[in-house]
């Protein structure tokens, strides 16, 4: 008889912690994807600092896309940029951070990659028509 209830304990027990193990893995958050929007040169420090707060708030389970365009494109010039802007990005782009230039933009820029800091791909429909495509495939859009 106590054979059978340490058997009946031991698998109640198991069950338990099976039904608990799969409960967590149910709430587990899913991975997000999130366009930012940047056009505003007087907002690029504020939106780097908003994508540093993304990933430490999701603990990097996150996608970040940052669409750049207009005038906030000549902060990320590789030269004349500034040191705090330029160590910031570089530090993003660690965590995985891909960064999208507007061609419409370079192209009235007189601007290329090249001139640009390490890791922009260019978003050669424009980057408004990228933010678009972004948000089509699921990501939130987000305009700080």
């Amino acid at each position: 008889m106590l054979r059978r209830d340490m058997f009946r304990g031991l698998f109640a027990g198991g069950s338990a912690l099976l039904g608990l193990g799969a409960a967590r893995a149910a709430t587990a958050p899913a991975r997000q994807k999130v366009a930012y929007h940047l056009n505003e040169v007087a907002k690029v420090g504020f939106v780097l600092g908003n994508i540093k707060n993304h990933y430490e708030g999701t603990g990097g389970n996150v996608d970040i896309v940052l669409v750049v365009h207009g005038p906030a494109l000549s902060a990320f010039r590789r030269n004349g940029a500034s040191a705090a802007i330029s160590s910031r990005f570089a530090g993003l782009r660690k965590q995985g951070l891909a960064v999208q230039a507007c061609a419409k933009t370079m192209n009235g820029m007189s601007l290329g990659l090249p001139d640009l800091f390490e890791g922009f791909a260019s978003a050669e429909a424009g980057g408004v028509v990228r933010l678009a495509e972004l948000q089509a495939q699921g990501y939130a859009y987000l305009r700080p």
